[in-house]
């Protein structure tokens, strides 16, 4: 089963696909975990990345196809791929159909989570974190239990990562439509499409998931 899970920051992507690995074995390819072990393995792919991104120029399609491809072909042949942020333009679209080809691989499902903006915007913005032992917050979801202190370890200094903000994240929920409307309309043609409620619950979501799989 080869699937592409896509869906805004924060719409809980990479928690999905970690619960897809643990319950069926699946894989995740992160083109971003992709690029940083090519980088510190210093392939040949790796080695084009890094010095474009030294460059401070974007990776580009075809550096980004090379890693999938590479990565594919790496695989068990009945291991199943989750593509997670890629392909993010029709150009990649493209190029993916021809590596899944080569391996003789398919695409089974294109699984988008659904999410409101504001509330996700709320969800994001409102996540913060023991400074000292990394557990996790939110400001009204889950507080913690004593006000000022770390349910974990007691710490009182907590931190916010920088980016979770408004501004920001209305700006990459932005960029993820621009980048993703033009792929979807090819998808949804072939029927693979489905979406799913990304407010829901975890386990909900997962549920819903795991239905569209069977």
């Amino acid at each position: 089963m080869n699937i592409i899970l896509l869906g805004p920051p924060g719409a809980g992507k990479g928690t999905q696909s970690a619960g897809l690995v643990e319950r069926h074995g699946m894989k995740q390819l992160s083109t971003g975990d992709m690029l940083r072990a090519a980088v510190k393995a210093e392939t040949p792919v790796g080695l084009e990345a890094k010095a474009v991104m030294d460059r401070g120029e974007l990776v580009s399609d075809e550096i980004v196809s090379s890693l999938i491809d590479e990565n594919l072909a790496a695989m068990p042949a009945d291991q199943g791929a989750i593509f997670d942020g890629y392909p993010r333009t029709a150009a990649q679209a493209g190029d993916l159909d021809r590596i899944l080809a080569k391996n003789g691989r398919s695409l089974d499902h294109v699984i988008e989570l659904d999410v409101d903006e504001d509330a996700l915007v709320e969800r994001i913005c409102g996540r913060f974190s023991c400074a000292n032992c990394g557990a996790l917050y939110h400001d009204t979801a889950n507080p913690p239990s004593k006000e000022g202190v770390c349910d974990t370890c007691g710490s009182t200094e907590f931190k916010r990562r920088p980016d979770d903000n408004e501004e920001t994240v209305r700006k990459r929920m932005g960029v993820y439509r621009d980048e993703t409307a033009p792929i979807l309309p090819g998808y949804e043609a072939r029927g693979i499409v489905t979406r799913v409620d990304g407010m829901a619950g975890i386990d909900e979501v997962a549920d819903a998931i795991d239905a569209i799989l069977t």
